[in-house]
């Protein structure tokens, strides 16, 4: 049996991105609506800084991106995979 440990890799540094209960927020927040890091500050009751620094991490492991809305950058969560993670992960948390 051969093993792809690049792919191993890939999908630990995913699930370490998503890890954090402030990042898991966030992922489920944004696959419900796209939105700019005030609203996710807001919404979040969090400083600035520490919404940057969490989306930050989520655009570094490929799960999230921001796309340019006028003045401000709106994020989206565009990893499938993560997507059906956090569905399971907050499906199962309402039981």
């Amino acid at each position: 049996m051969e093993v792809d440990i690049k792919k191993f890799e890939l999908q630990a540094e995913k699930l370490k991105a998503i890890s954090h209960p402030q990042r898991l927020c966030i992922i489920k927040g944004l696959m419900d609506s796209s939105c700019n890091v005030t609203k996710i500050q807001e919404c979040m009751k969090l400083p600035q800084s520490t919404v940057s620094q969490h989306l930050s991490k989520l655009k570094a492991a490929g799960i999230v991106v921001g796309s340019r809305k006028g003045l401000e950058i709106c994020y989206s969560v565009v990893d499938d995979d993560v997507r059906k993670i956090v569905q399971i992960l907050t499906k199962s948390s309402t039981k």
